[in-house]
């Protein structure tokens, strides 16, 4: 029976937005909130009237898989096509009045289907004057360049698919060239996302209050208690500990204090009016507040002054000379030149719009081809605005790996699409349709991925109905593989290295994937499954890629660690027709997870279980890429970093939660499957250090088991099967378990 996805996950999200909406005092906030609240509301009405099929690859009604929707968090769908975007002015000015077509969009559409409008697509192509945003925009520049070279039946087979559609999606590219790729150079971001993300930053209104007052307010305080200071009889007040000593204010009245008075609250007057930020000079019981109250009520000396008031005057004066110093003093002109070298400093969001100008110079839809020239002098911009810099820069994916730009591997699979691209490109021989090739496809990587069920997969781009129409043009060329195969090699030891701690996210391996096929390496790589969605059934490249690991990992430690099968218990059975699913494999993963009832966490532990026994794409990699012997030397650094990013996380972490855990234990499994490739010193050095990390950081009690557990395999010790050593505290890790677990 096909599975459902059921309402309840956007019900929670709607809710959750409408409250930010309502709660958040931020208008940027408060308008992408709304939008959220919106984009789920069209999901739930979707949902409720049948007009969409949340978990299947075609989630809208009539809507052809290929076709690129708007997809909320979680992969649903909206039932919005990207690609239906408000006609231009200039689009509209280049059709005749008379065109044929039921809407705008499909008058422009049919348009370019003329000779005038096909002329402007070979035109285009020519001289790459041209910006694929979405997929579709490719569409029609194909059918030009099929019917320009000769292949007229191709371009009619094209715009008949494309023809139920004509009257709702962009299906031409935006005019102006986009950015050359420069070979193995990538970037995070463009110049212009960055240009306006530094103009978007704003100083925060605390150090913008702060700011204020040093600028404005301190310097009216001064001169405020300068004037009263010359009211007083005798030495200045001062606080003592036997308290106020000192003559007292309001008995002498120099000439030109009345003058010097109007003056000063004129001053006051028009900086109230031109400055809000600040609420220093408006505390009740403040200096400030008190010495002025007194001065409004002095216009003729102090008949309006009470005995009280002016016994507050006393008491303001001497709490700010005794910390501060007499007005004009070396002391108090000390201070005030320190303040105010601080409120002269440029605020960040002054230095953010700076960095916004040099930006200027830069192409926008391109890269920073070096960040001396925009971020200089370095000991002046801070550390967060060269940071967001930096994410435009073109450099070589290991330099943005060093410098901090690419942080995980989700991060590393956004900007890999630029240079795949490429590589999938230049199988096309003509240089101006590679162009246009290498554009879509890292359009195509934009889209965000759906919610799938039933063993569904994701649209794939050769589904794409033009680009399939170019499959027969594509040339198998020997070198343009073996390029693809570096770039894997190179990628997977890229995120081995750098992030020897986390699982391959999706993202990444289906980009791997991609890759994988262009070196004419086909490999079983697997995603990984969501629990709250899973039904308990593997396809059958689940057990493809446990053969492997069984083969690759036998004896190893990682073999006898968690107990791996012979590779012989994966002999596929006879292939049945239409059979999709390997059966026998999620049966040894339900066996082993001992779950006793489907729930989420009992999920969880069958999928932990499917990727133990793949390694969740570790042991296909090195298999197939020849990589035994690079893990062989850098084995005992990269199990290092991951049994010290394990720990670092235990400790910074005083409540040990469930998705804490699981990071935990998949981190655990990546450092075992490494070590298993180096020696066995090598590998006692490991865990003795792990040892001592876990002691000094205090989790003995809490996670010593853990370690006892490996250290005892190590010599050759057996877990029995409820994961515990005989005799021993050991016990095996494992991230999912329907109840409370062991190290919490």
């Amino acid at each position: 029976m096909a599975q459902e996805a059921s309402p309840g996950y956007a019900y929670g999200q709607l809710e959750r937005a409408l409250r930010t909406a309502s709660s958040t005092e931020d208008a940027e906030v408060r308008g992408r909130a709304r939008a959220k609240a919106g984009r789920w509301r069209a999901v739930l009405a979707g949902m409720a009237d049948g007009t969409l099929a949340i978990g299947s690859r075609a989630p809208v009604a009539d809507t052809p898989a290929w076709v690129t929707l708007e997809v909320a968090h979680g992969g649903f769908a909206t039932g919005r096509y990207l690609a239906e975007t408000p006609v231009r002015a200039e689009e509209l000015a280049a059709v005749p009045v008379d065109a044929p077509g039921g809407t705008d969009r499909e008058r422009v559409n049919l348009g370019y289907l003329t000779d005038a409008g096909l002329a402007a697509l070979r035109a285009a192509l020519a001289t790459e004057a041209h910006r694929v945003e979405l997929p579709e925009d490719a569409a029609l520049p194909v059918v030009a360049w099929l019917l320009d070279h000769g292949h007229a039946e191709a371009a009619l087979d094209l715009v008949a698919e494309l023809r139920p559609l004509l009257h709702r999606l962009r299906l031409a590219p935006l005019p102006g060239a986009a950015p050359r790729a420069s070979g193995a150079l990538v970037r995070l971001a463009t110049v212009g996302e960055v240009r306006e993300t530094l103009r978007a930053a704003a100083t925060k209104p605390a150090i913008a209050a702060m700011l204020e007052t040093l600028r404005v307010w301190h310097p009216l305080y001064d001169r405020l208690v300068a004037l009263w200071a010359e009211t007083v009889d005798g030495e200045l007040p001062r606080l003592t500990e036997d308290g106020v000593t000192g003559g007292w204010p309001c008995r002498t009245w120099p000439e030109g204090w009345g003058s010097r008075r109007a003056q000063w609250l004129a001053d006051y007057a028009t900086a109230c009016a031109r400055h809000k930020g600040s609420t220093s000079h408006r505390q009740p019981k403040g200096n400030f507040a008190r010495l002025y109250r007194a001065l409004t009520l002095c216009q003729f000396a102090s008949v309006k002054l009470t005995g009280r008031d002016v016994g507050w005057i006393r008491r303001a004066l001497a709490n700010t000379i005794t910390k501060h110093g007499e007005p004009g003093s070396e002391r108090r002109a000390a201070l005030r030149a320190v303040q105010a070298a601080t409120a002269a400093r440029p605020t960040h969001a002054e230095l953010a719009a700076v960095l916004a100008g040099r930006l200027d110079a830069y192409p926008g839809d391109g890269g920073l081809p070096a960040l001396d020239p925009v971020v200089e002098p370095a000991d002046v911009v801070p550390p967060h605005l060269v940071a967001k810099v930096t994410r435009a820069l073109e450099a070589p994916v290991e330099e943005l790996v060093a410098r901090g730009v690419i942080t995980s591997g989700d991060v590393l699979a956004a900007v890999l699409p630029q240079i795949t691209a490429q590589l999938m490109a230049a199988n096309v021989e003509d240089e101006r349709l590679a162009a246009l090739y290498a554009q879509t496809y890292a359009a195509f990587r934009r889209r965000r991925g759906l919610l799938l069920l039933d063993l569904e997969h994701q649209v794939r781009f050769e589904e794409l109905p033009w680009i399939r129409a170019l499959e027969p043009f594509r040339a198998r060329r020997p070198d343009v593989a073996r390029a693809a195969l570096q770039t894997l090699k190179q990628t997977v030891l890229l995120a081995l290295g750098s992030f020897p701690q986390a699982i391959l996210p999706n993202t990444l391996v289906r980009e791997l994937g991609a890759l994988a096929k262009q070196a004419g390496l086909p490999m079983p790589l697997l995603e990984e499954l969501a629990a709250d969605i899973f039904v308990g059934t593997f396809t059958e490249k689940w057990r493809t890629a446990a053969a492997t690991t069984s083969r690759v990992l036998a004896g190893t430690l990682y073999a006898r660690y968690y107990d791996l099968p012979d590779e012989r218990q994966w002999a596929a059975p006879p292939r049945r027709l239409f059979r999709r699913t390997a059966d026998d494999f999620a049966t040894v993963c339900d066996a082993r997870a001992g779950r006793r009832r489907r729930s989420v966490a009992g999920n969880g532990m069958v999928i932990e279980q499917s990727q133990i026994l793949t390694t969740h794409n570790l042991a296909a990699l090195a298999e197939t890429l020849e990589l035994r012997s690079r893990l062989g030397e850098a084995g005992p650094e990269l199990a290092g970093q991951a049994f010290t990013w394990v720990v670092r996380r235990l400790a910074g972490q005083r409540y040990w939660n469930k998705h804490l855990i699981k990071n935990v234990a998949y981190a655990w499994r990546q450092a075992i499957f490494f070590l298993s490739f180096c020696g066995e010193e090598e590998q006692r050095a490991a865990v003795a250090r792990l040892g001592e990390l876990v002691t000094q950081a205090g989790l003995d009690e809490r996670f010593g088991p853990a370690v006892r557990g490996l250290a005892a395999v190590l010599e050759g010790a057996r877990f029995s099967a409820d994961g515990t050593i005989p005799d021993t505290s050991g016990r095996r890790l494992l991230g999912w378990t329907t109840g409370p677990h062991w190290c919490r």
